[in-house]
């Protein structure tokens, strides 16, 4: 059997074996087993102990447990609250400063936790009721947080750039100063996107807000600048070549847990068991996904699936962008329906050679790659922030913000476009901190 139809039939069976709800990482472990068996014979199967372990045998990857406990230690406290309250405000006499405060505190929440689903649920706790008592309306409410969790998956420090950088051997430093620019670009479009929304359904809701005395805005400072002071950090010490990701992870994760036990008084050690038993399992999660995928990966290259596919798309005589475009079809269809971090995992090993024979810059794909991921975490199925938006306003059905979101997805979309027109946008950063990539 040629590979090309083996890959076909172990992607039906990967689909199938995924959508029965089975963990992805024992999903992704089955599946690769039973290929290894069926068309290797039980000789095959000898080695995945060891391929396991080693894809799991990386130093970079202490510092996704480390970035998870940083933004544990945040979720967990009341900093999000903190946060919105802080650029609410100092933002309360910019027109449409309350809209605008809620995406800056989603994207500066983003940064420090990492996650999409902590950050909609930090930030939407008190920016969703606050926005419709002021008459914003449930959709761009509740789907203008959904949207601004996704930028906890680009801006970084990101975990989902660690885990493609580690899959794919790239600098991840290179990848974290990649994301910075794109990513203020999503959370400007997504503030203008808001802003014209807002406008359009009621023009006076610019001028509709409270007023704030300096002291009160002053008073709030000491609460918030510490945390955004240990990313400014975090990303000096990256690359200002004083340590290594792992090792500014490390320091990162006691910094912030150190604040918030001297701001927010969490001496209680049951707080703190529950900070890290909680980011243990998360990390133990994606540990688990990355070493099946490497077992994965093995099972695709030594069944020569890989290598043929990339031989048959480079071959094929179309133009690279019309080859971009199905790159990205595919991927929105994956992210639909797998977390982000089993998409990288699954596809970066049999895309990057593809992407890299065609010419196409392997940190300029890695944002185009996140964005697509960023898609996926609001739109369904999966589309797990609409459903925590969802749980915090229960009174708000779920299509009310999908249809609140829909528009953000647009802006992704748009940003996708502005970065193939201008790739620069991405690679312009890196190559001028770290040098040109060889």
């Amino acid at each position: 059997m040629d590979p090309i139809t083996i890959g076909i039939i172990i992607s039906i069976a990967l689909v199938l074996v995924l959508g029965s709800g089975i963990p992805v990482a024992f999903g992704l472990g089955f599946i690769s087993i039973a290929s290894l068996l069926v068309w290797e014979g039980p000789d095959s199967i000898s080695g995945i102990a060891e391929i396991f372990y080693s894809g799991l045998a990386e130093f970079t990857l202490v510092s996704i447990p480390m970035f998870i406990v940083m933004g544990a230690v945040v979720a967990s406290s009341p900093a999000g609250k903190d946060l919105y309250m802080a650029l609410d405000r100092w933002l309360n006499r910019v027109p449409g400063g309350l809209i605008l405060s809620n995406l800056a505190a989603c994207s500066i929440f983003a940064a420090l936790s990492g996650s999409s689903p902590a950050t909609c649920a930090a930030i939407g706790k008190m920016g969703i009721p606050e926005m419709r008592q002021r008459g914003v309306s449930d959709g761009l409410a509740t789907g203008s947080i959904a949207a601004g969790g996704t930028l906890g998956i680009l801006i970084p420090p990101s975990i989902t750039m660690i885990v493609y950088g580690v899959a794919t051997e790239t600098s991840i430093g290179r990848l974290f100063l990649a994301g910075l620019i794109p990513g203020f670009l999503m959370t400007s479009l997504f503030m203008v996107w808001a802003l014209y929304s807002a406008w359009k359904k009621d023009p006076d809701f610019m001028t509709n807000a409270p007023s704030f005395s300096w002291s009160e805005r002053f008073r709030i400072l000491p609460r918030v600048l510490p945390f955004i002071a240990i990313i400014i950090a975090v990303l000096y010490v990256l690359y200002g070549g004083v340590a290594t990701p792992s090792e500014a992870a490390g320091v990162g994760a006691l910094m912030c847990l150190l604040v918030a036990v001297a701001v927010y008084k969490l001496f209680q050690i049951k707080t703190i068991w529950t900070i890290l038993s909680d980011s243990m399992k998360e990390s133990v999660m994606i540990l688990m996904i990355i070493g099946a995928s490497a077992l994965f990966s093995y099972t695709l290259s030594s069944l020569f699936v890989t290598q043929t596919l990339a031989e048959t798309i480079a071959s094929l005589d179309v133009n690279r962008w019309v080859l971009l475009a199905c790159v990205n079809l595919f991927l929105l269809v994956a992210g639909m329906f797998l977390p982000p971090v089993a998409v990288i995992l699954m596809t970066a090993p049999i895309l990057m050679p593809i992407i890299s024979s065609v010419g196409f810059d392997p940190y300029w794909f890695a944002v185009i790659l996140t964005i697509n991921m960023e898609i996926g975490l609001i739109t369904p199925p999966v589309g797990l922030n609409l459903y925590v938006i969802n749980g915090i306003v229960p009174d708000v059905n779920l299509p009310t913000v999908l249809k609140g979101a829909f528009p953000f997805v647009l802006c992704m979309v748009l940003a996708i476009i502005i970065l193939c027109i201008f790739p620069e946008l991405a690679t312009w950063l890196p190559n001028t901190v770290m040098g040109d990539a060889v």
